[in-house]
C-alpha cells in the first residue's frame, strides 16, 4: 500500500531540522549501501550518530500520525537517514535490503523537507508491474510505499534536495493483511463518525482486534 501524508512535520520542527542540516557534517551515502546498491547510490549522508535528536522529532511525528498508525502499524521505527541531494547527484534503481540491522524492512518512507521550488528533478520514482509514479512533495509531507518495490531518485538538475528516509518493521508482516486491517478499521471509524458507537461499530471493533491478535508479531 502507498499513500501521501500531508504535512507530517509541523512548521516548527520543519524549521529546526533545516537549522541544524544547514551546518551539519554529510558524508558519502555510499558508507550505508548495500554491495551492489553502491554502484547506483551518489548523494550524501548525515554523519551516524549525529542525527539522534532529529530522528527523534520524525518518530514522534509518524508516531502521532492516526494514518500512518493504522497503516502501517509500527513495531519499530528504525535506520532514519538524513540525505542530501546536490546538482547531479541521483540513486539508481534499487530494492532496499529485507534485515536493517536487528530490524526487518516492511514499510519505507520518504519525508520531504526541501520544497519542490528548492530544485529541479530529484523525483522518487516508485516503479510498478506495469508503470512508475513520480513524487515531489511540498516540505513536512511524507510519501509511504513498500519496502519490496523497485524504486531510484532521479538526478537533480538544479538546487538541493533534502530528505529523511527511514524504515518500519511491522507489527503486521504480510502487506494484505495489513490492508485488510487499514480497510477496516477506516470503515470503522467511519460508521462512528456518522452515528457513534452502534452494534455494527461494535463488531467491526471486535474483528480489528481479533485479526490483529492473530497476526501481530
Amino acid at each position: 500500500m502507498l499513500f501521501q501524508i500531508p504535512d507530517v512535520l509541523s512548521a516548527d520542527e520543519l524549521s529546526q531540522l533545516r537549522t541544524t542540516l544547514a551546518t551539519a557534517e554529510f558524508v558519502d551515502g555510499k558508507t550505508t549501501a548495500g554491495w551492489y546498491a553502491k554502484q547506483v547510490k551518489h548523494n550524501q549522508q548525515l554523519q551516524r550518530g549525529a542525527g539522534q535528536p532529529l530522528e527523534a522529532i520524525v518518530t514522534a511525528a509518524l508516531n502521532r500520525h492516526p494514518l500512518f498508525q493504522i497503516a502501517v502499524r509500527p513495531k519499530q521505527i528504525h535506520n532514519l537517514r538524513f540525505s542530501r541531494y546536490g546538482v547531479g547527484m541521483s540513486y539508481g534503481t534499487h530494492a532496499d535490503n529485507a534485515m536493517m540491522g536487528r530490524y526487518r524492512s516492511d514499510v519505507s518512507f520518504t519525508v520531504f523537507l526541501s520544497e519542490p521550488a528548492d530544485y529541479d528533478g530529484g523525483e522518487l520514482v516508485i516503479e510498478a508491474a506495469d508503470d512508475e509514479q513520480a513524487y515531489r512533495l511540498q516540505a513536512g509531507s511524507a510519501i509511504v510505499y513498500p519496502s519490496s518495490t523497485l524504486h531510484r531518485v532521479n538526478d537533480v538538475t538544479q538546487g538541493q534536495r533534502l530528505v529523511v528516509v527511514g524504515w518500519v518493521q511491522s507489527l503486521v508482516r504480510d502487506p494484505a493483511q495489513r490492508e485488510l486491517l487499514f480497510d477496516l478499521d477506516t470503515a470503522r471509524r467511519s460508521l462512528y463518525a456518522q452515528h457513534g458507537k452502534t452494534a455494527e461499530f461494535d463488531l467491526l471493533s471486535k474483528s480489528v482486534s481479533n485479526l490483529l491478535r492473530r497476526w501481530a508479531e
